[in-house]
């Protein structure tokens, strides 16, 4: 990529892990069993996206691709639940799309101004406390707080602009862009001028404007990648109306019907949907150009179904009334697309409630894999009676138990879940 523009990149997120929940007992003088106390973890920060108008490149993921957010506090004695992490918050220019990294699938576009949460945190345990029972009145364990979503995102920057220019270097965009707004790119009589698109606001009256984009110059092949034209083109997408600039004086030695079909060929390679989108043909450098070039080529798009006007920059033929023709084209368009999410994340509550696999190693070993009874196992005490009970409840709560028996589980079997080995009894 050309000089420190950024539009494409990919990042991995992780969002904060729950705080533990707590085992503790309560101790006080003169009260011989204060009973169990422990509070519950706080929730781990969640992974938000905000869109910032001082940002116009994607440049500072290219030096940082991992964030984690914090995760939250453990829980305390006498029932103190632990904190809540803040949030993390990355800031984006105004028009990035999220995707996931692996499939493609949109997950959010950050176009409007409400914060987007893209990665929750985890959920926080719970403390000894709320496993406290008339039969069980000293837990010693506690519920580990669960790990906070994991995401590998695509960022893709695409800008929001209602009117995008295109056409091949050197036809005069970035002049004419210079000539109805305020933005002023460099200008220079050699290709690639533009190495980044420029947005310029363009007035209509007094309250009336939209925004329009210079779009790097595109040239044959470059929806495969040739020139700059395929690392911009995806900032034409969320343009209402094309201004397709020809250079109808053929000054650069290319003959204009020629150039209008190649870049309209380029756009339908990169997607289709652009090859039907409304377009205005303004056939550039008009005042060095003959008169039986300007009527040959409007024959031409007239031919095409496609308005035509004439224009030139450097006398200002036709400037001055494009804004208002422009605006009353963009009164009968939709307005500027967003992307609607496709991705979804996993819902637990489709999900079973407690899956698990059990597989029979040998004659005499069993493996349990079951990811959820695995951090319950990471918060219990297994030198404590009462703790191995509630695990054992849970194993035989899920159907672990009964699917053992089913597959001919024996007196001191070993039984595999994580790290951990047991040996099973009846």
């Amino acid at each position: 990529m050309p000089g420190n523009f950024i539009d494409v990149a990919t990042v991995w997120l992780h969002a904060g892990k729950g705080g533990d929940g707590a085992v503790s007992f309560h101790r006080e003088k003169f009260v011989a069993s204060g009973g169990p106390d422990g509070g519950d973890g706080g929730r781990g920060g969640d992974i938000v996206f905000v869109a910032d108008d001082n940002l116009s490149t994607l440049l500072d993921f290219r030096y940082k691709r991992k964030y984690n957010a914090q995760p939250g506090e453990n829980g305390r004695g006498a029932r103190m639940k632990g904190a809540d992490a803040p949030d993390l918050v990355i800031r984006v220019p105004r028009g990035t799309v999220l995707k996931e990294a692996d499939t493609g699938l949109v997950i959010a576009d950050i176009s409007g101004d409400a914060p987007v949460v893209v990665a929750k945190g985890g959920r926080g345990g719970w403390g000894n406390a709320r496993f406290a029972t008339p039969t069980r009145q000293t837990p010693r364990f506690a519920k580990p707080g669960l790990p906070g979503e994991d995401l590998h995102v695509t960022l893709e920057l695409k800008v929001i602009a209602d009117v995008g220019l295109i056409g091949f270097p050197n036809v005069g965009k970035s002049t004419l862009i210079s000539a109805i707004s305020a933005a002023r790119p460099k200008i220079a009589n050699y290709p690639f001028t533009t190495l980044v698109p420029v947005l310029g606001v363009v007035r209509v009256g007094e309250e009336r404007s939209f925004v329009c984009a210079d779009i790097p110059g595109l040239i044959e092949g470059a929806a495969d990648g040739v020139g700059l034209g395929h690392d911009f083109l995806r900032h034409v997408e969320r343009c209402r109306l094309l201004l397709h600039l020809v250079d109808v004086s053929g000054s650069e030695g290319r003959d204009p019907k020629e150039d209008f079909a190649r870049i309209n060929a380029e756009l339908a390679r990169f997607s289709p949907a652009l090859a039907g989108r409304p377009q205005i043909v303004l056939a550039s450098k008009c005042d060095i150009a003959t008169q039986e070039q300007v009527e040959a080529f409007e024959a031409y798009i007239a031919g095409q179904g496609v308005e035509f006007h004439a224009i030139s920059a450097a006398t200002r033929q036709g400037i001055d009334a494009l804004p208002g023709l422009v605006w009353q084209r963009l009164q009968s368009l939709p307005p500027v697309r967003t992307f609607a999410p496709e991705y979804t994340r996993p819902d637990p509550a489709a999900a079973p409630r407690r899956p698990f696999v059990v597989t029979r190693m040998d004659a005499h070993t069993f493996s349990v894999d079951a990811p959820w009874l695995e951090r319950i196992l990471a918060g219990t005490d297994v030198e404590d009676y009462e703790s191995l009970q509630y695990f054992q409840t849970q194993l035989g709560d899920a159907g672990i138990l009964a699917e053992l028996v089913a597959q001919g589980v024996e007196e001191n079997d070993t039984i595999l879940i994580g790290e951990y080995q047991f040996d099973y009894v009846f």
